[in-house]
């Protein structure tokens, strides 16, 4: 998968391991992803489904922070929530909102297959054991499946986490961790104008 990243997803990290704070990062990454994903489906059917994804986003920074602790990169954790997010839009038939191609939805659990199988996850079951919350249903289109459409895909990218950096370059693996990351430039923890910037940027995600 191709995934952008930043000082602010560094900071994020940081937030998101810290006590009180983390669940202020939390609510407001779920927020975020909420709008990023939302404004991918269809109009007629985002407000049904944004109820869905706020829970289920809320359990996979759960595992976020289960992945830094077993020694991933932010990169690799980030890279896992995202493909728990993937898998369930694959079962409900969002494929408008997918990350990457259908076809490449087993590659991309392989490559963490060991983690997966520790905590329950597969493609059928995306949150496994990080299934801590009550998850509201939302309706499925699976005839899309039939003959499935992802725009916002980025295929050709399943065989190790691809990085886009903030010059625009390309890095196998995610860039090196700075050693002085301020939290405060988290999302949700920087002053309310760039707040705000930041609610628009979909590269936070």
């Amino acid at each position: 998968m191709k995934l952008r990243q930043n000082i602010r997803h560094f900071a994020a990290k940081k937030a998101l391991t810290m006590p009180v704070v983390g669940d202020i990062a939390t609510d407001k990454l779920v927020d975020l992803h909420v709008r990023v994903f939302g404004e991918r489906a269809d109009p007629q059917r985002r407000d049904e489904r944004e109820i869905h994804m706020a829970r289920f986003f809320e359990c996979t920074f759960d595992t976020y922070v289960r992945a830094l602790e077993e020694g991933f990169t932010e990169a690799e954790a980030r890279e896992i929530t995202h493909i728990q997010a993937n898998f369930d839009f694959y079962n409900h038939g969002w494929t408008e909102m997918m990350e990457f191609p259908v076809n490449e939805l087993e590659d991309h659990y392989e490559r963490y297959e060991a983690f997966f199988e520790r905590y329950d996850i597969d493609i059928a079951n995306p949150l496994g054991d990080f299934r801590t919350r009550e998850i509201p249903d939302a309706p499925s289109t699976p005839e899309k499946l039939d003959d499935p459409e992802h725009p916002h895909a980025e295929g050709g990218f399943a065989d190790d986490v691809y990085v886009e950096d903030g010059e625009g370059e390309l890095r196998i693996g995610g860039q090196e961790e700075p050693d002085d990351v301020d939290v405060g430039i988290a999302p949700g923890l920087q002053d309310v104008d760039s707040e705000a910037d930041g609610e628009r940027d979909e590269t936070e995600a």
